[in-house]
């Protein structure tokens, strides 16, 4: 009876014991910091990829997209896209926070 009792204890102890392993592996694999996507800086004007206002438009309909308007708060003001963003581009780097890095952000300045 103590032979038994003996090896139920060890059983608990090993099985607690894979599960505390586990536990710390799924932990240390949850814990990581994911990397931010990272979109290539284009090396010339031509290179910037060019958005037609209806392919915007469908992008900005279905959820896939944030129209950023770069112009100044006065021309935003007097007319702007529906649903855009003002954020000028003086202001751009202080407010990217803003931003989410995985949103397709479409920017426009005309």
């Amino acid at each position: 009876m103590a032979d038994n009792r003996n090896r139920s204890v060890a059983f608990i102890l090993l099985v607690g014991g894979v599960l505390l392993v586990v536990a710390a592996l799924v932990w240390v694999s949850l814990s990581k910091p994911v990397a931010p996507a990272v979109t290539p800086t284009p090396a010339s004007v031509a290179e910037v990829q060019r958005v037609t206002p209806v392919e915007a438009k469908a992008a900005l309909n279905a959820g896939e997209a944030v129209i950023v308007d770069v112009r100044d708060v006065n021309s935003y003001a007097a007319s702007h896209i529906g649903g855009a963003l003002s954020i000028p581009i003086n202001e751009l780097p202080d407010r990217i926070s803003e931003l989410n890095p995985s949103s397709w952000v479409i920017t426009y300045c005309t």
